[in-house]
């Protein structure tokens, strides 16, 4: 049985585009199928949540996006991480981490009982 694809909260969807466009440039696309690969298929984005968070990582300066052609020839707009967005993904990163950390630690305590 395939385990059922999650939701994601905006700010984890915005920590998971920056961490996809560390890897470089791509398109809209291609960012949401690296992300449902990466996660064996756990993690789905949808067109209706990624397209506003790539408008808003852009506004903030975090991404860039310019015109180019896709694999298919096909007009796309690609998106590249910024100086401001690769601070900006360390330091959301580090907070996951320490709030992943924190969630961890309660759940385990539970088991200690």
């Amino acid at each position: 049985m395939r385990p059922k694809s999650l939701d994601l909260l905006q700010g984890t969807l915005d920590l998971l585009i920056l961490k996809t466009l560390a890897l470089g440039p791509m398109h809209g696309w291609g960012i949401s199928q690296r992300i449902q690969q990466t996660s064996n298929d756990v993690l789905r984005v949808n067109q209706g949540s990624l397209y506003p968070a790539l408008q808003r990582l852009e506004t903030a300066g975090w991404i860039d996006a310019e015109w180019g052609a896709s694999d298919n020839n096909r007009q796309a707009k690609f998106y590249r991480l910024t100086k401001t967005g690769q601070k900006q993904l360390r330091d959301e990163q580090a907070a996951w981490e320490r709030m992943t950390g924190a969630v961890a630690r309660i759940l385990a305590a539970g088991n200690e009982v």
